[in-house]
């Protein structure tokens, strides 16, 4: 039971498992209640167990469910640290904040963008077109949404696909349901702190391009390390403007909790 000091000081975070749980445990240790929605159970794991913590898992499916959860937990702020893509949620979060006025917080991760012989950058997914892409082999690594469609795309100019997709029921059934081969798909979650498996998945599979999103996430960081002094070529999605629409937005989690602390009333 919350005391009556405390009982409004009802953060609400939507984030992977990168910076999700790093916010959540230093709201926390100021005597935060903390809610954290994620997509999937093994997502919420990386959170610390904690009586003030508060796991949602699975998708949120418009406005108005937005609204009725904050009316009904009593949030009074609102930290958007989704991945750069996540256009959809954004938006709805964006669009039930205004209407209700209630605080939202972007928190997005820099993405240092390094300027080597063999990274590029393209407006879209499709946008490979400026080299040979002919009996390529291009390693799509790009989530599962929008695979097949990307890959079809890219066979139709000759080139071989191949993917690594994250080891969820959802990106495998995507995978194995797209018009890549089943022997050019890898399920592989992106290490942290080596980028070893994946080297290992290029040289096996003789890769020519890598095509993912610029996230700033280590996943991103891993393909960097990976064709960084290789023959490897590197294509890089920018990231969509969409989130540019925030009033305040956030790189690095100090701002975030010292403008939560001293700008939302409680």
């Amino acid at each position: 039971m919350q005391n009556q000091e405390n009982c409004y000081k009802n953060v609400w975070i939507l984030s992977g498992t990168s910076d999700g749980p790093v916010i959540a445990n230093r709201l926390l240790e100021l005597n935060y209640s903390v809610f954290a929605s994620v997509l999937t159970y093994k997502a919420g794991q990386a959170y610390i167990e904690n009586p003030k913590l508060h796991i949602i898992t699975g998708k949120l499916i418009n406005k108005d469910q937005i609204i009725n959860f904050i009316n009904k937990n009593k949030i009074t702020c609102v930290v958007d640290a989704t991945h750069p893509f996540a256009i959809i949620i954004s938006k709805n979060l964006n669009n039930a904040c205004k209407e209700i006025n209630i605080p939202l917080l972007l928190f997005e991760r820099k993405s240092l963008r390094n300027n080597t012989n063999n990274f590029f950058y393209v407006d879209d997914l499709k946008d490979i077109n400026n080299v040979d892409i002919e009996n390529k082999n291009i390693l799509l690594a790009i989530g599962s949404r929008f695979l097949n469609d990307t890959a079809n795309h890219y066979m139709n100019f000759k080139a071989n696909v191949f993917t690594r997709v994250l080891p969820t029921y959802e990106s495998i059934t995507k995978a194995f349901g797209s018009c890549i081969k089943n022997s050019n798909i890898a399920i592989l979650e992106p290490s942290k702190n080596k980028s070893i498996l994946e080297k290992k998945l290029c040289d096996f599979w003789e890769i020519d391009y890598v095509l993912c999103r610029e996230s700033g996430s280590y996943s991103q960081k891993n393909w960097e390390n990976i064709v960084s002094g290789s023959k490897i070529k590197l294509f890089l999605v920018k990231r969509p403007k969409v989130k540019n629409d925030y009033s305040y937005s956030f790189d690095q989690y100090h701002n975030l909790i010292d403008h939560i602390i001293k700008n939302i009333d409680v």
